[in-house]
């Protein structure tokens, strides 16, 4: 049997590889959007899985397992791995740490090597269990090669449409995962900066919002070591990670919302994460039955999302987000479902079927969870995840952040 003690070994083992130049730019992949999803129940039902598995812990700390069934959404990256170089479809993930594959298509590699230490891990859509395995990576157009990198790879897993994971969130995350309780794993950008081949564990998200340009789903991209000037129009203003668990495990942060320019009070200043894995904006029950009574909306029982007139849609006011020292609009048209996708919604067929996609989150201010700014937050303001001695969160607007394109 693998002993702790030689695990902890194992991990102490100086990080070598063959030297790779720090690259003057970040290391930026294309995310592809899926989104095979017959209704938006079904985008409610996954985030419901997410928030069921972020607030129940076990006695180590990790999340238990929810019950769940394959569900063919998120964003992937294309990763190539080993030799012959296999590319593999990984989901992006923010709210894990580890990345993993062989959910689909089949780990081979005349490189790798088997660390031969049990992993695993449990998501909202799905759960696997494998083996710690060391190969190369390549990443980007120009297809970078890094050597060295340790990844999980699958010997069962369930409810995944993709190849695997790549886990983007904090490293503490990984914690439990492992055969010892207190070890952790690198993250991709981990070893990144081990391999010299970013300055910083930094990973930045862009999202394209639906309905602008060619994609009805917009595409967006991930890089790492820094961000993408191409992809924002203004400073990039950092807040510290909230010290609130169980907020404070992920890339969670602290914020406030008020409605309008008479700036109604909605959210008090609490913690709560930002996460690429959610598709609403979620904000504490009492903080939803404000924001309902704010707009007028009533909730519509075939998706549980509030739904407003055309009338009461142009008299909806932008909300104010406070993070930090700095104030985010998040105006009407953010606050609403894609038209173009109302096909998608049962009896939501034309324009005048209006919904809008701030949610109700099941748990009270103070809860420690009381907000999630999800995939719809992100398609407005371009955000920067930085693990590195001091964590943190950036947001910068883009050139999508005030477009009137739902």
């Amino acid at each position: 049997m693998f002993s702790v003690a030689s695990f902890l070994a194992l991990l102490a083992l100086p990080v070598t590889g063959s030297p790779v130049e720090v690259r003057n730019s970040p290391i930026t992949l294309p995310m592809t959007s899926r989104l095979a999803f017959s209704n938006v129940s079904d985008l409610v039902r996954h985030d419901e899985a997410l928030i069921a598995a972020l607030t129940q812990y076990n006695a180590h700390g990790r999340r238990d397992s929810v019950p769940l069934t394959n569900f063919d959404w998120g964003y992937s990256v294309s990763v190539g791995i080993g030799n012959p170089t296999r590319i593999y479809n990984l989901i992006v993930d923010s709210a894990s740490a580890i990345t993993w594959v062989g959910a689909n298509t089949q780990y081979v590699s005349s490189t790798g090597t088997n660390i031969g230490v049990p992993v695993r891990g449990t998501y909202q859509f799905g759960s696997f269990q494998g083996t710690l395995f060391e190969d190369s990576m390549s990443f980007g157009t120009d297809q970078l090669s890094i050597n060295r990198i340790r990844f999980g790879v699958a010997s069962t897993s369930q409810g995944f449409a993709f190849d695997g994971v790549l886990g983007i969130g904090p490293r503490g995350l990984t914690r439990g995962i492992l055969n010892s309780p207190e070890a952790t794993l690198p993250t991709v950008a981990d070893y990144l900066v081990q391999r010299r081949a970013i300055d910083d564990p930094i990973v930045c998200i862009f999202f394209q919002p639906s309905g602008v340009g060619a994609p009805l789903i917009g595409d967006g991209e991930i890089s790492f070591g820094g961000a993408n000037r191409q992809r924002y129009t203004s400073n990039i203003q950092y807040t510290d990670i909230t010290d609130i668990p169980p907020s404070s495990q992920y890339w969670g942060i602290n914020q406030g919302i008020t409605y309008g320019n008479r700036h109604i009070h909605i959210l008090d200043y609490t913690a709560g994460i930002v996460n690429c894995g959610s598709t609403f904006l979620y904000i504490a029950s009492d903080a939803f039955e404000r924001y309902q009574a704010a707009t007028g909306g009533t909730m519509n029982a075939a998706t549980d999302l509030l739904q407003i007139s055309l009338k009461q849609y142009f008299a909806l006011r932008t909300l104010y987000f406070r993070i930090g020292q700095y104030s985010y609009r998040f105006i009407r048209n953010a606050q609403i479902w894609p038209r173009s996708l109302n096909y998608k919604i049962d009896g939501g067929d034309g324009d005048d079927d209006i919904f809008l996609v701030v949610k109700r989150l099941d748990l009270p201010t103070g809860s420690g969870l009381d907000f999630i700014n999800g995939y719809v937050f992100l398609q407005r303001y371009y955000a920067v995840f930085d693990g590195g001695r001091r964590p943190r969160v950036g947001f910068a607007r883009t050139p999508y952040t005030l477009v009137e394109s739902n």
